[in-house]
């Protein structure tokens, strides 16, 4: 198990198949001060990115129109090429997780099997809805619904055999239902079950090797069952490496389109003139802000402003469902999921297409900038859901943050496209046509108080840019140092800086062509490291199943109380009595350490030595373990280790004393543990024998174990 510390990462409760590692976090760090700056980050991964990022900004400032020629013609390529990549990517992430919650490996609690959720439902479902809110939502919450239905409605156009049309699928030609449906149905598609599998995909990762294995909260921890110790050099280097490009790239995508429907807002309240210019010091300025928020730290920056966004995007979807067509609005929300599945399976189809512009120009894009913002998000879904069983982990995950957006985009889409249709506001379309970035805002001008409410739409694009930049450089710089979120605060403001530097670099060579070019050129490496981390998934978690299964299956007796082991110590139950109501100091533990169970388990290394197994037996200050090696297959480790527990309190006056003493009066225990983790049971008052007998009931249960996974 890796030392963990610095990440406040909680050991697992009861059983749990912990990897012991002998990496701890930091350990290839470098950690120095540069005059008042400490330094805390990860060799190579901070100096591979930081220099790599700053390179690109550097280049591209320089040489605009060259960059974003370069950008034009990679976005192409790729699209062009690997389209088929992101589509099946995508797809294999949402069968993936509905495995997990169909097969018995969901089963499997994050956490370990003691563990208990941090959140209560109402809770969770809270942060998960927090987790999907972004300015993805504003952006395209009024103009994607239109311009899918506006091009099923004109149908498909051929030119020299070759679709140049974007609509989606075939269209829905004259069909104005029909491509109501379709259009909201495509709309889902991006904002359903598929980013929300990706994002789930990089939580039960990060959740899973953390809370159950003991790994450090980083990419590269999914890798361990594939790649083994390597993971901490070259490989994960690697992995982590390109995680932060593509969370950087995904984050700078997101900041190009808050700064353009953000001015768009300022220009429709106040008449700021749109253009780069006016976009570069919008990202300048709140950058500036979001640096303050990173320096006032989670609970006094992020945390609040969260909380602000997510009560001013409950008024503004609950003032537009009220005051538009609710009725209506209410029934099509119905008709659009019912739509959207019938719709599933052809517009996941990878191959054979021929809306090739709607395939590549929207649905490459979407499930790139979705890998590219998986750490970001992902992070934040882990560090929620310990506890959670997989099964009840995928379902939340996929179905509550997907139905959540899905009635986001129906009240905004819906109501769009029936002013469009009603002839309330017909020229709608046109705007929309003409600036993605001004689509909410047209929208909002007819309804009442609509000064006021483009206000609200426009502090919310902003918080949401603040919000993102906090929390992006949080997880980019725990990636770059190793694993650590206690870093010099220095770091997280170098990495918010660098959003917006590479958001104003990409605006400036080619816009929002630019933005979208970056993220799937730095998603399509990353999201072959996604589907890799799968099989490593796979794999930890049908071990943890089989370990479970054979615990079971095999238990023997178990522990009489929480002070005794297998074996019950000697001397009747007044011996057991005192026992249980004695609280030895660590002097006494050690002696035990010492004299009873490190002779206990050396006798059973001698043993096994014989029989030509290759045993040792580690000891330390305040441990020793047995260790059994199996060559190819799952070692065998046995360990006792003191540990001190704050002393209960029997009688009042010993209630008393501990509360005057808290801090000093303890007791200790010679616990066991195994390679799974802590067993929870005390050996003191054992005897020789009897720690030898429990060492080989555990070898018991660990050759079935073996033999199960064979």
């Amino acid at each position: 198990m890796a030392e963990t510390d610095g990440q406040g990462i909680p050991e697992p409760s009861g059983h749990s198949d912990i990897i012991e590692t002998e990496y701890e976090i930091g350990q290839d760090n470098i950690e120095t001060n540069i005059g008042p700056f400490g330094l805390d980050i990860h060799n190579p991964v901070f100096l591979i990115s930081g220099l790599a990022i700053i390179a690109f900004v550097f280049y591209t400032l320089a040489l605009p129109e060259q960059a974003g020629e370069a950008f034009s013609a990679m976005f192409s390529f790729v699209t062009k090429s690997f389209d088929w990549f992101f589509l099946g990517a995508a797809n294999l992430f949402v069968i993936f997780c509905l495995l997990l919650i169909v097969t018995p490996l969901g089963n499997v609690r994050l956490g370990g099997v003691d563990a208990r959720p941090d959140y209560s439902y109402i809770g969770w479902f809270a942060m998960l809805f927090a987790a999907g809110m972004g300015i993805g939502l504003m952006f395209y919450g009024v103009s994607e619904p239109m311009t899918h239905f506006s091009t099923a409605l004109g149908g498909t156009t051929v030119e020299d055999g070759v679709r140049t049309d974007w609509a989606p699928l075939g269209g829905a030609e004259g069909n104005e239902a029909e491509a109501i449906r379709l259009g909201m149905a495509a709309t889902i598609f991006h904002w359903g079950l598929h980013p929300w599998a990706i994002y789930a995909v990089v939580a039960l990762a990060l959740a899973l090797f953390s809370y159950n294995k003991g790994l450090p909260l980083t990419i590269r921890s999914a890798f361990y069952p594939l790649l083994g110790e390597r993971v901490w050099g070259w490989w994960g280097h690697i992995i982590d490496t390109l995680a932060v490009f593509a969370t950087l790239f995904g984050l700078a995508t997101s900041l190009g389109f808050g700064a353009t429907q953000a001015n768009a807002g300022l220009n429709e309240l106040f008449g700021v003139p749109v253009g780069a210019t006016t976009e570069v010091i919008l990202i300048s300025a709140i950058t500036a802000v979001a640096l303050i928020s990173v320096v006032r730290g989670l609970d006094g920056g992020v945390k609040i402003l969260s909380e602000i966004n997510m009560g001013l995007a409950a008024i503004l979807l609950l003032f537009v469902l009220i005051v538009g067509p609710t009725v209506a609005v209410l029934t099509g929300f119905v008709d659009y999921l019912v739509a959207y599945f019938q719709y599933l399976p052809a517009l996941s189809n990878p191959v054979g297409r021929e809306d090739v512009n709607f395939m590549q120009g929207w649905t490459s894009f979407y499930w790139a900038w979705w890998i590219s913002w998986s750490p970001f998000v992902g992070m934040f879904i882990a560090r929620v859901s310990r506890g959670r069983t997989i099964r009840e982990f995928a379902l939340g995950v996929m179905l509550v943050p997907a139905g959540f957006t899905l009635f986001w985009m129906t009240v905004f889409g819906d109501s769009a496209i029936r002013m469009i249709l009603d002839g309330s506001y017909a020229q709608l379309a046109e705007y929309v046509k003409d600036d993605n970035a001004v689509a909410l805002f047209r929208f909002l001008e007819q309804f009442p108080w609509s000064g006021f409410i483009s206000g609200v739409a426009t502090l919310m694009v902003v918080v949401f840019f603040v919000t993102s930049s906090d929390s992006g450089s949080m997880v980019v710089d725990m990636l770059a140092s190793g694993g650590h979120d206690d870093t010099p605060v220095w770091q997280r403001i170098f990495w918010a800086g660098s959003e917006g530097l590479v958001a104003i670099a990409l605006m400036l060579a080619g816009g929002l062509q630019a933005l979208q070019s970056a993220t799937i050129a730095s998603a399509l490496p990353f999201s072959a490291v996604l589907l890799i981390a799968c099989f490593g998934l796979v794999r930890s978690l049908r071990v943890e199943g089989i370990r479970r299964t054979s615990f079971q299956s095999n238990l023997g007796t178990a522990p009489a109380a929480i002070h005794v082991g297998h074996t019950a110590p000697t001397g009747g139950w007044k011996s057991r009595l005192r026992g249980m109501v004695s609280f030895p100091g660590r002097a006494r533990v050690e002696a035990f350490l010492r004299d009873v169970a490190t002779p206990a388990l050396n006798a059973v290394a001698d043993e096994l030595r014989g029989h030509g197994l290759e045993v040792e037996v580690k000891e330390a200050d305040d441990r020793a373990t047995l260790i059994v090696g199996h060559a190819e297959e799952t070692d065998f480790l046995y360990g006792v280790r003191i540990r001190g527990y704050a002393r209960p309190s029997i009688t009042m006056r010993q209630l008393e004393h501990s509360k005057r003493h808290a801090d000093s009066d303890q007791y200790f225990r010679a616990d066991v543990f195994l390679s799974e983790g802590g067993q929870d049971y005390d050996l003191m008052g054992f005897t020789r024998e009897q720690v030898i007998s429990d060492v080989l009931d555990q070898y018991e249960k660990h050759m079935h174990f073996l033999h199960m996974l064979r």
